[in-house]
């Protein structure tokens, strides 16, 4: 049993009957009244986010997890492929368990948290940023870095990302994987 001040980003708790993942908190100590944590909860079965605030020193069941680096494969319309890179056992997911699936391609390197318990994967977490091509999008605009205006591009997954004015098609972009959103252009 862990508390709340065990509480970090990626823990995965039992609450509710079902398993979820932290993916934000927030220490809260008012000046009147007690702390509490204020908690932003993804469950890794139907992948539904929930808000949720604990008391400060409440209980917690925690979930003993396992990570492992798994190589994506493919995707077949339904599941989405995955080998470990130590054994070379394949395993396949929801939609539902990744949080970033459109930004993903294949040979993508991944960790996947798996419960101890049951050897159940409970979700994957993708690289901080990946490096995608841009397959379509309108004619860039050459020196036009000044203003925050974007456009919409098309990278080799499939994903819609709003870039700057001056990305071409053929361009490597570099994507934080966390928000879906532009950080940088790649030069090669």
């Amino acid at each position: 049993m862990a508390t709340t001040s065990d509480i970090r980003n990626g823990l995965c708790i039992r609450y509710n009957n079902d398993i979820y993942k932290i993916i934000e908190f927030l220490h809260v100590k008012p000046g009147k009244g007690p702390a509490f944590v204020r908690t932003k909860l993804k469950s890794v079965t139907n992948g539904k986010v929930i808000d949720n605030t604990f008391p400060a020193g409440r209980k917690i069941d925690d979930v003993r997890v396992e990570t492992h680096k798994f190589q994506f494969l493919y995707n077949d319309g339904e599941f989405y492929h995955f080998m470990n890179e130590e054994d070379y056992t394949q395993i396949r997911l929801l939609e539902a368990a990744l949080d970033t699936p459109e930004l993903m391609k294949e040979g993508e390197i991944v960790t996947i948290i798996i419960n101890s318990e049951d050897n159940m994967p409970l979700s994957v977490d993708m690289p901080l940023s990946v490096i995608l091509e841009v397959t379509f999008t309108e004619p860039g605009v050459k020196g036009n870095t000044a203003t925050n205006a974007t456009k919409p591009a098309t990278v080799e997954t499939g994903a819609i990302v709003n870039v700057p004015l001056f990305i071409n098609e053929g361009d490597k972009i570099k994507i934080e994987t966390a928000k879906g959103s532009y950080q940088e252009r790649i030069k090669e």
